[in-house]
């Protein structure tokens, strides 16, 4: 038996499980479930992501996880107990997953890959979180690390920012809105700009020196050098190098990295370098050779440098290679680095050509904290750090140090009875107060560790020698006192001994007898002189004498003598020690109390780190000063503790403020100071209004928080000490500070007043004291105190500085623990908004206001249950009251203003108005039913609710907008929409009860209807774009706010009555909108209120023309952007009633008198969206293709000749003509603009500006409009219909005199008729297409169309688009029609075959003597007619001879307009079928042969012809097929007893067939006749072959003369086109709809389909003979003929369509292309060529003779009986 589960509520699948027993779910591994019952091991329930489907699943599939239930029951959710963070990254993988697949569809490779990479990251660190064994702060900074990546993710994706607190969503109900608002704000700005980081740290690694001249020792020293001050900025980095220049300890990393610390911006500057020296250790000389001399000196080998700014714009990946340049002069060893930083590197010789030192140089930013955290890898494997020579620009408690520097400047020596100069070499030593050396306290610098002593380098021969070596003393604090450092001088011989001897020292202590330590700077000591063998270790002795030139006494001349000197600098870096005086003599007051009023003076000349070091002792020293005798002292000391307070305000010392709070918590004991301190400043605070220096005062107010602080704790020790006694007093004590206090704030001043500047000082430190005030006086108190004081200040003040302050101090007041407490709100609350109020209603300092009335609204919650407190309550009315009108009108006022251009500027502006309407929103989402009544009943009249309701719906508009939030704030956006619909839901009510019937008000109605159309219609509330897991979300926590808004339309239009009428037909087009949002229920809410109007607009005009015509041109606006759908035409069609309240919109109408025409409305729009959907389906694909084409010419058509809507049709126009255009479909594009061209007239009516024409007389419309279609038609090749527009312009010019234009008309015109001649055009092909099924759009759909195909374009290219264009389609392989099935479809079918264009203008073509560049145009355009022939036999088959049943079914198709035409493709209005005999069949055969041979003979005459072998191959494939029994098969078929017979009918048919083949016969004589005049050498044998050929040919048809017949009637056949066709007239060619000519039909015309008499061996025999196996026709391609386009004549033969050749010549429609063309080129006749060649007469050649009168070709006689000659290639007589 099945039970609901108690516990067993949610879990996750462990296994797929198929779902194959009865009610079983399908599940995957990795599915969450929600379980609702269970039995015997078995669960039922459902997928969460699928809900909507219930089964059964085994119990042992899923593992079972904690879960909260909410609504327990029918209803109950289920939400896991699990860290929030693994809850977002599952949804959010899951979101992504989807996605992830798209981006590899759409070829987003490099966003497809990372994506996957950080998501298999984010997988990895969620099993980290998971398994649950990271630390608290790993566990933080994974948790950091995720939500990063996260939010990268969603950021790529376009998905929505993530509110979050601490790495956890947040839901924004628990929150307010202006906290939401600041979350949101925080995580955008951390996502736009990352502080820059303050502090820097430069990495340094040593690889290695390359250098050719190697071999010993060397030791590297890198420091950071300050080129503008000289001076080096940090201590040295000291890497010792091994004779291959190889770091000595390379296991060691701390030996060869380190991290050159704390840089301040200000050091990141270009003249900042980073100097390197390198020291040898060998031989005095470098090259000198080895000998016995063990001894080894460091000697000067090179130096480099590289600056700072540098390394700011290099790959920090890369490593540096460092040219190091050779010290030639030993003297300048010192200055080296300079001269190397000033460039003057001539004086340098690079230590060889390809010496470098390679070191790997990084910069890093930031906190040193941060930088362990994020290299780790770093400072685990080793790094060694090296300090800045002094502290940093931050100096931080606790940092302990105690450095001191000696820089061995340099030397002056006497030569000491020697020739040359010394090499001296110095040794360092520190010893400590009894005498011994201090080991390991001698660094030369960070890298290495300390050593015992240090040796300076040896610079050759000098007794001037100048080293500029630094070494690091870190001696402990402890040994300072009695230690000193002495310097050792060694003469070092370059003899073969090789010994250092010494020769002097020097020595200095190291602290001063009065505990000073030595001073910095540069000290001269003196060198005392002693024997080599000196023993030096009687300390005590030496250190009696004078170690200094600077101390010597003045009457001490012994040592004055000695020329002998030495130089050092030293600097201390300490936090302990000090060289101040001034600072030691007031730590030590009570062994000088007269000292103590001069100490305390000099207090503020002390630095101020000297007083930091001793933060602690002085502020001791001060208070114990005070104890003893506070009359004397009192405002001394008083100063000093405001100096030194006031010293922690500077950025350097800021963190010692803690230490400072520190002291005041723990250490400090003035229990009696509180009185002092109350007294001094109450006398600075009395002298304020009448001092003339306000500065001291200033700095008095500025320490104020402090003073507080000590007057505070020494009360609370007093009241410890005491039990509480004299309570009473301190209070009054207070009480009269804060009298004095308000007294001078509430002087009123200027601007300019030292005393206003004052008061802002004290203003600004004021919110600090409330937190000491509070642990003495309780919360209402200090709300008193505050609350008298800020409104002490005067009303009106004159200085802007001043307001700024005083709504700083009011942010702070908000922001304040005080404020917090709700007790002391209520009393503070009236205060601040009166500020405020005061503020936003003169639009000053907004961005405080807006700061305050955030923090204001950011304490104002409801309780988890929803109720309100009565105090929260009363606070949101006071607020409501002073604030939501003044609230209204600033955001109003924001959004109206022009936005500031810097971008700094435009982020505050959005900042503020963002803040702005975060907390309308708070407010409004406060507001109970009693928060708006008590609104609704405070407004004294009508007016003033009209207006503020206005303003209401304004706002919400406005917050509507995309641009209020950022694209990704989805949340944000539906807070606002919850909080927008709550709002009217309230409001409509007083809206209805105010302004109905006769208090009516149209622009308040208006203003809500809007509102709530573009309230539906936000794009942040179309729940259909958003994911499945979104979309869930959004309806559990919001539901579908549009059906919402919907309904409450609904009922409020239900409501208007009659005053309906105003807002028909305004509203139609904002209504329509709404109803064209794919939500079934809004629909169905909506659609009615279209009923109302139509019958409303009935009742009042007996039409709803206007509820028609707004309809209709709402629609076309809205569908093309897109908006709508295929239920939505329904909705407004069905009959059937939809789901939901109300029937569809056709059934209420059905009920109503007016019901036919509003049938006749439903339909026409119906049929409007039909073409408005498939052409905004269409327009959404990229390229421009006929299926865009052909639904605007649908659309277009539909405009002029249903709707009759000539702007519209208009429009359409322009968009096809857009189309045409951008295709290149030129001639297409003159066609679409003629139909406009065609509404104007050549009239003065002004016209107004309307798309991109400017306003303008219909006559310069018309003439710029002629202009461009002329353009058009001449890049379209269409030269013929630009020349009629030339001559209609040329008119108006010349009724105009405007005789400049005219000549340039007539000139444009004359241009086009040489074009015309000169310029070759192509031959288009012409394809028929079906669509059939129902798959097709409306415009296509079971129709079929004749299409003009591209240049170029062949039956299987066009054949191959098409498909492209329908992927969906099918092509269909036969040509038959399609039956019913096939209509009727759920598919897409395709048939496509190729067609022949039938001429109009036939008297055109007829005519003798016009030249085929002419002919051709008239073939190919202005075409209504084409022709498509299917051969079929009919009866019994004769297998001998198959031309006796041959038939052709020939179908005539007749379009609704002529092509070319305003598009590619016309409909097929009419098909005609006819039936041809074998006879006529066999008639037109021979036709199309004679006229081809014809053509070519023509051709070759005129030397039209390249090469002549188009009329090889022609005469080859007639002959060898007359020869092989083509023309005997007529015979038998045609010419025997029983057909004549049996068909008398046929007689004169029969007749015609035998003076065809006689005149065949004639033309295949004298094509000989010209062939053997052209015909090349190597050709010869085959003409032979001809000639032999034809002579059987002849004789095989029993032709020895030609009978008298033949020579009796010439034949009129002129130009090849049928004998009895003819037209008169020529249709107005360049009309879109053009004029149509009926064909009246005796010989069909030219088929260039049919076949000759031809065997289908013929064909290959040609292929053989000219060498091409596969195609004959590519003999054509290779050999252009200059009057015909060599790709237009044989092109097209299509595999769908077969020619009427005996079936041995014939293929299958799928036969392929290259079979196809070796079979059809001889078979096929090629397309009506122009040419001018009557039809020959055949005589005796004895009779021909030839004349050559004409410039084309030799003209071949035939002379008649009557003795008339007639020319058998042209149409001469004579």
């Amino acid at each position: 038996m099945w039970i609901p589960t108690e516990h067993e509520k949610y879990g996750v699948v462990l296994a797929s499980f198929r779902g194959t027993v009865q009610h079983g779910l399908p599940l995957e591994i990795g599915d969450t479930v929600q379980i609702l019952e269970k039995c015997e091991g078995w669960y039922r329930g459902f997928i969460l992501k699928n809900p909507n489907i219930k089964g059964i699943f085994p119990s042992s599939y899923i593992h079972l996880k904690n879960a909260h239930v909410k609504n327990k029951g029918q209803f109950e959710t289920v939400i896991p107990v699990e860290d929030s963070v693994i809850t977002e990254m599952t949804s959010t993988l899951r979101d992504w997953g989807a996605m992830w697949k798209q981006l590899y569809v759409k070829n987003e490779g490099d966003l497809f890959h990372r994506l996957w990479h950080v998501m298999n990251e984010i997988l990895d660190l969620r099993r980290q979180v998971l398994v649950g064994h990271l630390t608290h702060d790993r566990m933080r900074d994974v948790k950091q690390h995720i939500t990063a990546r996260l939010d990268w993710g969603n950021e790529q994706l376009c998905l929505d920012l993530v509110p979050r607190r601490d790495f956890i969503m947040v839901d924004p109900d628990e929150i307010t809105v202006t906290e939401l608002y600041r979350l949101m704000e925080h995580r955008h700005r951390k996502k736009e700009t990352p502080a820059p980081a303050s502090t820097h740290h430069l990495f340094v690694h040593v690889k290695s020196l390359m250098s050719a001249n190697l071999g010993e020792e060397l030791e590297v020293f890198f420091h950071i050098y300050d080129g503008r001050e000289n001076r080096p900025l940090s201590e040295r980095f000291f890497v010792k190098l091994n004779k291959s220049g190889l770091p000595k300890s390379p296991d060691k990393t701390e030996r060869q990295c380190t991290l050159f610390v704390d840089l301040g911006s200000s050091d990141l500057r270009k003249d900042v370098y980073i100097v390197v020296h390198i020291i040898r250790i060998g031989r005095m000389g470098a090259g000198e050779k080895k000998n016995l001399c063990s001894v080894q000196y460091r000697r000067p080998f090179g130096c480099a440098v590289v600056s700072i700014a540098d390394l700011l714009t290099a790959d920090s990946k890369d490593d540096h290679l460092l040219k190091v340049y050779a010290c030639n002069t030993e003297s300048e060893w010192h200055q080296t680095h300079e001269n190397l930083i000033k460039k003057a590197n001539s004086r340098y010789s690079l230590s060889g050509s390809n010496t470098g030192l390679a070191v790997g140089l990084q910069l890093l930013h930031g906190d040193i904290e941060q930088l362990r955290r994020e290299y780790m890898v770093l400072f685990t494997r080793g790094v060694s750090i090296t300090r800045k020579l002094g502290f940093s620009d931050v100096i931080m408690p606790g940092e302990m140090r105690n450095d001191l520097y000696i820089t061995l400047e340099k030397g002056e020596f006497e030569k000491g009875g020697k020739s040359v100069a010394r090499n001296v070499e110095i040794t360092v030593y520190v010893l400590d107060i009894d005498g011994q050396i201090l080991k390991s306290h001698v660094a030369a610098g960070a890298g290495e560790p300390g050593g015992d002593a240090y040796h300076s380098l040896v610079l050759y021969h000098n007794n001037s020698p100048r080293w500029a070596e630094q070494i690091k003393l870190p001696i402990p604090v402890d040994m300072f006192r009695g230690s000193h450092v002495r310097f050792e001088f060694r003469h070092c011989s370059t003899k073969d001994k090789g010994e250092k001897k010494l020769f002097g020292y020097s020595f200095v202590p190291l602290m001063q007898e009065d505990g000073r330590t030595l001073p910095d700077g540069t000290h001269e000591l003196i060198i005392h002189k002693c024997e080599e063998n000196t023993s030096l270790a009687d300390c005590p002795r030496y250190l009696k004498m004078p170690f200094s030139k600077a101390n010597l006494p003045s009457n001490n001349q012994t040592l004055k003598g000695p020329k002998e000197s030495f130089w050092i600098t030293s600097f201390l870096c300490s936090t302990k020690l000090t060289q101040n005086g001034d600072m030691l003599d007031l730590l030590k007051w009570r062994t000088h109390p007269e000292r103590i009023n001069d100490s305390l003076s000099k207090l503020k000349e002390i630095d101020g780190s000297e007083i930091v070091k001793f933060l602690q002792d002085t502020l001791d020293t001060l208070f114990g000063i005070l104890d003893e005798s506070s009359q004397r002292y009192g405002l001394k000391v008083f100063d000093s503790l405001v100096h030194i307070i006031n010293l922690l305000q500077d950025s350097k010392f800021q963190h010692f403020k803690p230490v400072m709070d520190t002291y005041i918590e723990s250490h400090f004991a003035g229990a009696l100071s509180y009185r002092d301190l109350i007294k001094v400043l109450k006398w600075y605070m009395d002298r304020i209004v009448d001092a003339e220096h306000q500065d001291h005062i200033q700095q008095v107010l500025k320490a104020s928080e402090y003073i507080f602080k000590y007057i505070i704790q020494s009360r609370r020790l007093f009241s410890l000490a005491t039990g509480g006694q004299n309570e009473e007093e301190f209070r009054v004590c207070i009480h009269e500070l804060f009298m004095s206090i308000r007294f001078f704030l509430s002087q009123e001043n200027k601007s300019t007043s030292p005393i206003a500047q004052t008061q802002a000082v004290f203003l600004r430190t004021f919110p600090a004291v409330y937190g000491e005030l509070l642990k003495v006086f309780t919360v209402r108190e200090v709300a008193g105190f505050v609350r008298e004081t800020l409104g002490s200040l005067p009303t009106t003040v004159h200085s802007d500085c001043l307001e700024a302050v005083k709504l700083q101090c009011i942010t702070k007041t908000v922001e304040s623990q005080l404020y917090i407490n709700p007790e002391s709100r209520c009393i503070l609350l009236p205060v601040v908004l009166r500020v405020l109020q005061a503020h936003m209603q003169e639009q000053s300092e907004l961005v405080m206001c807006a700061r305050i009335l955030t923090s204001m609204l950011s304490l104002i919650k409801k309780e988890e249950n929803g109720t309100v407190e009565p105090a929260v309550s009363e606070e949101v009315e006071l607020i409501v009251e002073n604030l939501l009108g003044v609230l209204l009108r600033t955001i109003l006022e924001i959004s109206n203003r022009p936005q500031p251009t810097g971008p700094a500027m435009r982020l505050q502006f959005q900042d503020v108005t963002g803040e702005f309407v975060a907390c309308l929103l708070a407010l409004l989402r406060q507001m109970s039913d009693r928060h708006y009544q008590q609104l609704l009943q405070a407004f004294s009249n009508k007016d003033n609710l009209r207006d503020f309701l206005l303003q209401l719906f304004t706002v919400f508009r406005i917050l509507i907008r995309p641009e209020m939030f950022s694209k990704d704030w989805t949340v944000m956006r539906l807070v606002t929409n919850n909080v927008i619909i709550t709002t009217v839901l309230y409001l409509s009510d007083a809206l209805r009860k105010n302004f109905l019937n006769d208090k009516f008000d149209y622009k308040l109605w208006d203003s809500y209807f809007y509102l709530s159309v573009i309230f539906i219609n936000q794009p942040c509330l179309q729940l259909e774009s958003f994911s499945p897991s979104k979309r869930k979300k959004t309806l559990e926590k919001y539901g579908d706010m549009r059906v919402m808004m919907g309904c409450e339309i609904f009922s409020m239009w239900q409501n208007l009555g009659e005053h309906k009428l105003n807002f028909i037909p305004a509203m139609i087009g904002p209504f329509l909108e709404v109803t064209l949002v794919p939500q079934p229920d809004l629909r169905n809410v909506m659609i009615p209120i279209f009923h109302d109007m139509m019958d409303w607009e009935q009742r009042r005009s007996g039409n709803f023309k206007q509820v028609e015509a707004k309809l209709i041109d709402k629609l076309d606006s809205l569908m093309s952007e897109g908006k709508g759908d295929e239920t939505y035409r329904e909705l407004f069609n069905s009959i059937i009633p939809l789901f939901g309240p109300y029937p569809s919109l056709l059934k209420k109408i059905e009920r109503e008198t007016w019901r036919e025409s509003g049938i006749s409305l439903i339909a026409t729009v119906t049929r409007l969206m039909e073409r408005l959907l498939d052409y905004r389906d269409c327009m959404k694909l990229g390229e421009v293709d006929g299926k865009k084409i052909g639904c605007t010419v649908s659309l277009l058509n539909f405009y002029k000749t249903e709707l009759n809507k000539e702007e519209m049709y208009i429009r359409y126009i322009h968009k096809l003509y857009d189309l045409h255009f951008k295709a290149q479909n030129y001639t297409e594009a003159s066609y679409t603009l003629l139909l406009y061209d065609e509404l104007l007239e050549w009239s003065e009516r002004p016209l107004r500006e309307f798309l991109n024409y400017p306003m303008q007389s219909e006559w310069q419309r018309k003439e710029y409009l002629h202009l461009t279609i002329v353009q058009n038609f001449d890049r379209g090749k269409c030269w013929e219909n630009g020349i009629i527009l030339c001559r209609e312009l040329a008119d108006q010019y010349e009724s105009y005199y405007d005789y400049r234009n005219l000549s340039k008309m007539r000139m444009m015109e004359a241009s086009l008729y040489d074009k015309i001649m000169d310029q070759q055009r192509l031959e288009p092909e012409f394809f028929r297409l079906g669509f059939y099924g129902k798959k097709f759009p409306f415009f296509l759909r079971n129709k079929e169309f004749v299409c003009r195909g591209h240049d170029y374009e062949r039956l299987e290219a066009f054949q191959q688009r098409m498909l492209n264009e329908f992927p969906h389609a099918i092509a269909m392989q036969h040509v038959n029609q399609p039956d019913q099935t096939i209509y009727q479809a759920d598919a897409q079918y395709l048939q496509i075959y190729a067609v022949t264009p039938i001429p109009e203008s036939q008297d055109v073509l007829q005519r003798d003597g016009v030249p085929d560049n002419i002919k051709n145009f008239y073939k190919f355009n202005h075409i209504w007619r084409f022709r498509y022939d299917r051969p079929f036999h009919k009866g019994t088959k004769d297998k001998e001879n198959e031309f006796k049943s041959l038939w052709v079914e020939r179908t005539t198709l007749t379009l609704v307009q002529s092509l070319p035409g305003i598009s590619r493709w016309f409909e097929v209005d009419k098909r005609e079928l006819v039936e041809v005999s074998p006879l006529e069949n066999a008639i037109e055969v021979i036709e199309n042969k004679n006229l081809q041979l014809r053509t070519l003979i023509t051709q070759c005459q005129s030397r039209q012809m390249q090469n002549i072998n188009p009329l090889t191959m022609c005469l080859n494939g007639v002959i060898d097929a007359a020869v092989n029994g083509g023309l005997a098969r007529y015979q038998e078929a045609f010419f025997v007893k029983d057909y004549i017979m049996n068909h008398p009918e046929d007689g004169e048919k029969i007749g015609r067939l035998r003076e065809l083949m006689f005149e065949q016969a004639h033309i295949l004589e004298y094509g000989l006749a010209v062939h053997e005049k052209f015909v090349p050498q190597d050709m010869r044998p085959l003409h032979k072959k001809l000639v032999d050929q034809f002579h059987l040919m002849k004789s095989s048809l029993g032709i020895q003369e030609f009978p008298a017949y033949v020579r009796a009637s010439p034949v009129h056949f002129t130009n090849g086109s049928p004998r009895t066709c003819s037209r008169n007239s020529v249709p107005n060619i360049i009309s879109p709809d053009g004029g149509r000519g009926v064909a009246r039909r005796s010989y069909p015309a030219v088929n260039r389909y049919s076949s000759s008499s031809l065997s289908s061996q013929a064909s290959n025999e040609v292929s053989n003979i000219t060498g091409q196996s596969e195609s004959s026709d590519e003999v054509f391609n290779m050999q252009p003929s200059p009057s015909t386009s060599s790709l237009s004549s044989n092109h097209s033969a299509s595999p769908n369509v077969t020619s009427s050749a005996p079936s041995s010549a014939r293929g299958s429609p799928q036969m392929a292309e290259k079979h196809k063309h070796s079979r059809e080129n001889t078979c096929l006749s090629p397309r009506d060529r122009p040419v001018s060649a009557i039809f020959p007469n055949p005589m005796d050649p004895s009779q021909v003779e030839t004349h050559t009168h004409s410039p084309t070709h030799t003209h071949l006689w035939l002379v008649q009986p009557n003795g008339m000659a007639h020319c058998l290639l042209c149409s001469s007589l004579e």
